[in-house]
């Protein structure tokens, strides 16, 4: 009897305690090591925007050493989260590529804004886009419409000069009435009114009662929703009720007149597009912890 035939039952065993064994190390290492596209933990908003819009992107992925986004324009960023502009419209994919091995990929449309020039002139006569009237802290986008190549900024709580990009994203820190002023080296200073209304102050909550700070923060929730239906700029409001009062959880419930219910971002998508809503009241829901607002219930109509 040759040693495999005296052996054969240990012989049996090892092999598939072997097996066994590789087994189990192909699947820490699946688990551990071996990762793939659907493992990215990457997010990017809105995905409908027009030209000079903020686009916000965020990546949270835990195995990652490396990450770089693609914006689909020529551009690219290697930061976890900040905002990127378009200057042209058409359809674009955003990618994040993970250690030059994972991809993931988000469609991105950019509308064009209609600006109409003056038919009896060469050159456009620069004027200034932005809101008339905003919250305090609230960050306002003020956009030059303009053929020139140089541009100024004051927004005239400083005193000095704010800004000399074409388009200037500012948040006032003390409410009033302020004049900007927008110098180029074409023509003469051209001004712009607005008013800063005060915001909520939390360091007031010992001088308010518990009623009427809830009331300021419904009303301020309502403000910047009759914004978005008015269709005024989507991003600058969406984003200041989603860093402000839901903690960027764009899945936080919405309920419209006891009825509809929504989540946030597909609610304020709707009222985007479908304008001449008037929205009457909003009443916010908070956690136990009074930090992040849990549920919105909304009153509108038309």
């Amino acid at each position: 009897m040759n040693y495999f035939q005296k052996n054969r039952k240990n012989i049996i065993i090892g092999v598939i305690a072997t097996l066994l064994i590789a087994a189990l190390v192909a699947l820490w290492l699946q688990k551990k090591v071996i990762h793939s596209s659907d493992d990215i933990v990457g997010v990017v908003y809105p995905a409908s925007l027009m030209i000079g819009d903020t686009l916000n992107f965020q990546d949270k992925t835990q195995f990652a050493k490396q990450k770089k986004w693609d914006f689909g324009d020529g551009t690219t960023s290697i930061q976890s989260k900040g905002f990127h502009f378009y200057n042209k419209p058409g359809y674009y994919t955003v990618s994040l590529i993970i250690d030059n091995k994972y991809t993931k990929s988000f469609p991105i449309l950019v509308s064009a804004r209609n600006i109409t020039r003056p038919k009896d002139s060469l050159a456009m006569i620069t004027r200034i886009d932005a809101q008339t009237q905003a919250m305090q802290y609230e960050n306002i986008q003020f956009r030059a419409i303009s053929d020139a190549k140089q541009f100024t900024w004051k927004f005239g709580e400083t005193g000095r000069i704010d800004s000399k990009d074409k388009m200037a994203i500012y948040a006032y820190q003390k409410p009033g009435n302020y004049v900007v002023t927008l110098y180029t080296e074409n023509e003469e200073p051209i001004l712009h009114n607005i008013k800063i209304l005060p915001g909520y102050d939390e360091l007031d909550d010992a001088e308010l009662k518990v009623d009427d700070t809830y009331e300021k923060m419904d009303n301020d929730f309502k403000y910047h929703l009759q914004q978005i239906a008015n269709g005024n700029s989507f991003n600058m409001h969406y984003n200041y009720l989603l860093n402000k009062y839901l903690c960027n959880n764009e899945n936080t419930i919405v309920q419209v007149s006891d009825n509809k219910v929504n989540n946030f971002y597909l609610y304020c998508a709707g009222l985007q597009f479908d304008k001449n809503n008037v929205i009457q009241t909003v009443k916010l829901n908070f956690d136990d912890a009074q930090n992040c607002v849990t549920k919105v219930d909304i009153n509108q109509s038309k």
